[in-house]
């Protein structure tokens, strides 16, 4: 275990509260893939929620109904919870009351709820409602909302967080249906990772329907003051009313994207697909939640710089979605397909140039992360986690090894023929869960044709099993970037900023620009540079970069820039290299968790976790 994780699992353990909620001795039950489900003896097959939404006292409460197959005529269901207060279990349509226990409270997992049931039962209805320590629902005031006057609420289910806010078999081996009905004071939208309404009802009623089998991760709401643009007849956008415009105008290519996904991959098959824009606390820069992604602000940058990432949560409606990690140690089955397949999408959209700039970019973050921790199995590709919390940030393995895996596949196979191999994938484990080991088998068989030289040959197990990046990757090239270095070195050598060839620059450009000016900067040519190119107006990921920068080279005159930033902006990704590399001095420490008290309240759990272990925070 890194000194990172050290510490992220020392402050998690010891935020740790035990809630009693049943009486009764505690229940012993075995953890498996994260979960205390057994679903090979119980497994839920359809889920219907019905909801009420508090925002005075910050509780979601109402009841969730399972459909269960029992598989083995066990008399107990076992589902898990985190910090829930379970009222009342009925069986078979509320008819018959049961009982139930609860275990004990144990980091990482919550506690397990155990339900007596009966070989025949059918349904097992829970009654229950939130608690303050729900880790994946994010309540917001008006005045952390864009537009000030209406209080917001979402949730965040990846990767073990559904279960704080609904009992469930939060596992992503287990897949349902669910139909839901949510109750929210009247004015604002209620939403969900489901069938969704494009206006508000007068009662503050909403019926979801979601009839794609879904892991518990993929279960999402969002409750707000939120308006609709149809930007196509199956894709949208919802966003606060001062935002939808231009949201709309910023993912206006999103039907061009599902267009070119479909003659890759094959039909889309969730029927609609919509974002909704979020506040800024949101941890992450999308969510792939089925039909509707949830994505962070900073996306709206004004220029379609970053809409990347939609084609990222896009791809995962066939890599994820479609076909599902069956153990959070396979993430990179999640995620590094929907890279490969991002960057295929965004090479279609906006020309080889763009997505090469995005492989290179990724390669470096990832090259830097082996340099600090070379022999560490967090970057092969297949993590076993064990009982680790698979919501702490795993790095980059997943998503820029796992790309440069399958770039390996199509390199050695030619596209027309790996892409006819991955719709096949597709199309033969559609609504299923993957493990890493049953796709090496499947490769093996239907890419390699039970070769087993090209196996050794390709060094298929060095990139599955083991650290670091094996010597055959391949190598991402960009002629853009290398005039970007160039213009570097001018800099670097005295030349003023203002006669630097930067006309037309992407964000990708501007990134790799700061990352070559790595010498110690003077301050008056860092406020040269910024009087340039006012990195303070550029969108999220390019100022961050300049951040980094400033604090690099104590650069005072930008702190109160940074110091806004760092309470305006949620996203765990761009906050985290600003607080690590604050944390490396005395003076920096001091001055990020003088920022960090005031940033805090805003942040997600997800964030939260992360950062209070880069701080060492103590409140």
């Amino acid at each position: 275990m890194t000194r990172r994780r050290v510490l992220a699992a020392a402050v998690f353990i010891a935020a740790i509260s035990v809630l009693s909620c049943s009486g009764g001795p505690a229940v012993t039950a075995e953890i498996m893939n994260h979960s205390y489900s057994r679903p090979d003896e119980v497994v839920t097959t359809n889920m219907f929620l019905d909801l009420d939404v508090d925002f005075d006292r910050e509780v979601i409460s109402g009841t969730a109904a399972f459909d269960i197959k029992n598989k083995t005529g066990a008399d107990k269901l076992y589902l898990d919870t985190w910090a829930l207060r379970i009222v009342r279990v009925t069986l078979d349509g509320d008819t018959e009351e049961t009982s139930f226990e609860l275990g004990d409270s144990l980091p990482v997992f919550g506690r397990p709820l155990a339900i007596d049931i009966k070989p025949h039962t059918k349904m097992v209805m829970v009654q229950y409602e939130t608690t303050a320590d729900a880790r994946g629902v994010q309540w917001l005031k008006p005045v952390q909302t864009a537009g000030g006057k209406h209080p917001f609420l979402y949730t965040q289910s990846q990767s073990i967080l559904a279960r704080s806010w609904v009992p469930c078999q939060d596992n992503p081996g287990v897949r349902i249906t669910y139909d839901a009905r949510v109750h929210v004071p009247a004015g604002l939208m209620a939403l969900m990772s489901a069938s969704n309404a494009k206006e508000e009802t007068a009662d503050g009623v909403y019926e979801f329907s979601m009839p794609q089998p879904i892991p518990s991760y993929l279960l999402a709401l969002a409750v707000g003051d939120v308006e609709y643009r149809a930007i196509s007849d199956r894709c949208g956008v919802y966003a606060e009313p001062g935002m939808v415009d231009k949201a709309a105008w910023e993912f206006a290519d999103m039907e061009k994207m599902t267009e070119l996904a479909e003659e890759m991959y094959g039909p889309y098959r969730w029927e609609q697909f919509d974002v909704i824009v979020l506040p800024p606390s949101f941890p992450y820069g999308g969510m792939e939640n089925p039909r509707l992604t949830f994505a962070t602000p900073i996306l709206v940058a004004g220029d379609r710089s970053l809409v990347s990432t939609i084609a990222h949560e896009l791809a995962h409606s066939w890599s994820g979605n479609l076909v599902t990690n069956g153990t959070w140690s396979d993430f990179w089955l999640n995620e590094g397909f929907t890279t490969y397949f991002e960057r295929r999408i965004m090479e279609r959209l906006y020309g080889r140039g763009r997505s090469e700039m995005d492989a290179m970019l990724g390669l470096k973050e990832f090259e830097r992360e082996i340099a600090e921790e070379p022999d560490s199995l967090d970057t092969a590709l297949y993590i076993p986690l064990g009982q680790r919390d698979p919501d702490e940030e795993l790095g980059w393995a997943p998503y820029e090894k796992g790309y440069l895996f399958l770039r390996l596949l199509e390199e050695r196979y030619g596209r027309e023929r790996f892409d006819a191999f991955l719709t096949r994938y597709f199309n033969t484990f559609a609504f299923q869960s993957m493990t890493t080991e049953k796709f090496v088998s499947y490769l093996k068989k239907e890419l390699f044709e039970g070769n087993e030289k090209v196996m050794k040959e390709l060094k298929v197990e060095d990139w599955i099993y083991k650290a670091g990046l094996p010597d055959n990757a391949p190598r991402p090239k960009s002629d853009r970037f290398e005039k970007v270095e160039a213009q570097a070195a001018a800099w670097v050598k005295g030349k003023p900023a203002s006669e630097l060839r930067t006309k037309d620059w992407s964000s990708q450009e501007w990134q790799h620009f700061l990352s070559k000016i790595d010498q110690p900067i003077a301050a008056e040519r860092m406020a040269s540079l910024n009087a340039a190119f006012d990195f303070s107006s550029a969108n999220g990921e390019v100022q961050r970069s300049w951040l980094l920068k400033v604090i690099e080279n104590k650069y005072e005159p930008a702190y109160g820039e940074l110091e806004t930033y760092l309470v305006r902006v949620g996203r765990r990704w761009l906050v985290r290299p600003l607080y690590t590399k604050l944390a490396e001095t005395d003076d920096g420490m001091f001055l990020a968790r003088k920022i960090y008290r005031r940033a805090r309240p805003g942040y997600h759990s997800v964030t939260v976790s992360t950062v209070d272990a880069i701080l060492r925070w103590k409140g």
